[in-house]
């Protein structure tokens, strides 16, 4: 008897997964609110066309809005966004910078977005994070970045762009983003 092959996570993910405020962790209207945005390619340097970017972060306060977060916080943030890439590989969320969260030991990470990749060819979805370029002392103390090589850590850094943050995804190759075992 043959086990059943595995599937691929995509490219079906534009039937059921996106939803129309899924880009929105917050609204447009909200003054501190900026735009996470960047190009989700291949191995090849090619746009990924049917990729879903996902996004789970804390408030500006550090807290989640969940009843499992350790200091008993539910901020009413979401925390939570979605977003299909484009014809062009091109994804944007639309979120406030997190705050501060308790790390191993109660050690503080730096200001980060987890992020999970859904995409055609992914047996299952890739996990990194996103890092804000502009925290150099905070990126410099978290213990999470620093057990990633010095030399690959630029790949989990988004960098401030006029009204936002750019944060390429590159699935493969060189430069390859750094992705987590979790």
């Amino acid at each position: 008897m043959s086990e059943t092959p595995s599937q691929t996570v995509g490219p079906f993910l534009s039937i059921g997964l996106p939803w129309p405020d899924g880009p929105f962790v917050v609204l447009d209207a909200d003054p501190s609110g900026f735009w996470v945005h960047g190009i989700v390619t291949d191995g090849a340097g090619d746009p990924v066309p049917d990729a879903l970017v996902e996004t789970w972060q804390a408030d500006p306060q550090g807290c989640f809005d969940h009843p499992d977060d350790p200091r008993g916080a539910v901020s009413g943030f979401r925390g939570f966004g979605r977003c299909p890439t484009d014809d062009t590989g091109r994804y944007a969320i639309r979120t406030l910078k997190p705050g501060p969260v308790p790390g191993p030991g109660g050690v503080p990470q730096a200001p980060h977005i987890d992020v999970s990749v859904l995409a055609r060819g992914l047996l299952h979805r890739v996990v990194t994070r996103i890092y804000f370029a502009d925290e150099p002392d905070a990126n410099a103390a978290d213990p999470v970045l620093l057990a990633v090589p010095a030399d690959r850590r630029a790949t989990l850094l988004a960098v401030p762009e006029d009204k936002g943050y750019r944060f390429d995804i590159r699935l493969q190759g060189e430069q390859e983003t750094v992705f987590f075992d979790v």
